[in-house]
């Protein structure tokens, strides 16, 4: 692949959502990464559920434009071998828990023996230090920890709600690949490399304090406890399906009015500003509500467009696909994978004026690139045939 990256060699030791992510995000914009993975099954979604052939949609969506390097890292041979491409490489990705690559021999002290310069990245669930380092973690405990599962529910005395999808897992994917483009960027300016640190409940917290934690902001002024503004989300039910409408201003306020040809809200006095209609949302979204559901959603968006009203539709996940706005934005890709057959996927979200578009590679099978990328590093056919053997690595 070529893009803004290319050149850049990432060996990526990471598993399951967050790391595999992080590096495809960046296969995706021209990096090698080679993907060390066990012999022994891989990638643990490789065996994850809603497989075609064999090949998981999980895996082939975290793990595109990859190489697969399949190497038992707990035989002497193994680790000497990944040390050999760590020498080669620019990066090195790995989402162990704390303690666990030190344990393996391949801390950063270790890597940058070889590697000087290396940019070396430790992703980590709850932290490095503190009392749930040590602990195993998957996103509904930092979703529930990082305080998500209260604002998911709308307020402090509600039951608490997961996001109903890994928002913790995919969000720390997509801070990490840019931390890690960052840490390039410096060590292009000054020549050396660094540890980049972060952990999935940092990056919650930090991605919450954006605009959810307000009333945590100012220090001796914190609420003891969140109270809803309202228990209504912003899902609209018409005559036939649902639309969504979010009017901040008093123009989009005067629009609403004149779409849903209802002037006496004019003068209601419980909306005559913005902040009084936040003090009344509750009455505000059941009398919007109470109109809304007496025509259907096609009805109300030609409606609302007319007036320049924000709205759109709500969509399920197949009637996103033929959606004309997701269409025009060629968002979505289909191309023939070797064994899955043909997929569809969403494409890189950022588009490169210096670069062209290519067809994607599909995600690799365990241990495809094995031989390809070990024979670069001096490894003759003879040794890798017997190192298959004795179990040291697995090829294709």
């Amino acid at each position: 692949m070529t893009g803004p990256l290319d050149g850049i060699r990432i060996i990526d030791l990471t598993a399951m959502v967050s790391g595999p992510l992080a590096t495809m995000m960046l296969a995706d914009q021209g990096a090698e990464v080679v993907k060390i993975e066990n012999p022994a099954g891989g990638d643990f979604t490789r065996s994850a559920a809603n497989r075609q052939n064999g090949v998981s949609a999980s895996f082939l969506n975290n793990n595109r434009n990859k190489r697969s390097v399949a190497i038992n890292l707990k035989e002497p041979a193994g680790r000497d071998a990944l040390m050999n491409l760590v020498a080669t490489a620019d990066v090195f990705v790995q989402n162990f828990r704390p303690g666990v690559i030190e344990r393996m021999g391949l801390g950063e002290d270790r890597l940058r023996e070889v590697a000087p310069n290396l940019i070396y990245v430790s992703i980590s669930g709850f932290g490095e230090t503190g009392p749930y380092a040590d602990r195993p973690v998957y996103d509904p405990l930092i979703q529930g920890l990082s305080g998500l599962a209260t604002v998911q529910a709308g307020s402090d005395e509600r039951r608490p709600q997961l996001v109903r999808t890994i928002l913790p897992d995919k969000l720390t994917g997509v801070t990490a690949a840019q931390a890690i483009t960052a840490a390039l960027f410096a060590r292009e300016r000054n020549g050396a490399g660094q540890h980049v640190r972060l952990s999935m409940l940092d990056t919650v917290v930090a991605f919450l304090w954006g605009s959810d934690m307000g009333s945590q902001t100012f220090v001796q002024g914190e609420l003891p406890q969140q109270a809803a503004a309202s228990f209504q989300d912003l899902i609209y039910e018409t005559a036939a399906g649902y639309i969504t409408i979010a009017v901040q201003n008093d123009r989009e306020w005067h629009a609403l009015i004149r779409a849903l040809d209802k002037p006496e809200w004019l003068d209601d006095p419980r909306f005559l500003t913005a902040e009084l209609r936040q003090t009344h949302i509750d009455a505000r979204l059941d009398l919007i509500q109470s109109v809304v559901r007496t025509r259907s959603a096609a009805y109300w968006l030609d409606q609302f467009q007319a007036e320049n009203v924000p709205c759109a539709p709500v969509l399920t996940r197949s009637e996103l696909l033929s959606h004309p706005q997701v269409q025009a934005n060629d968002v979505l890709h289909e191309y023939d994978h070797p064994l899955a057959g043909r997929l569809r996927q969403a494409r890189a979200p950022a588009r490169f004026s210096a670069c062209t578009g290519e067809t994607p590679v599909g995600a690799p099978t365990l241990g495809q690139d094995t031989f390809a990328v070990l024979s670069a590093c001096g490894y003759d056919q003879d040794t890798l045939a017997q190192w298959v053997r004795y179990g040291i690595v697995a090829a294709e």
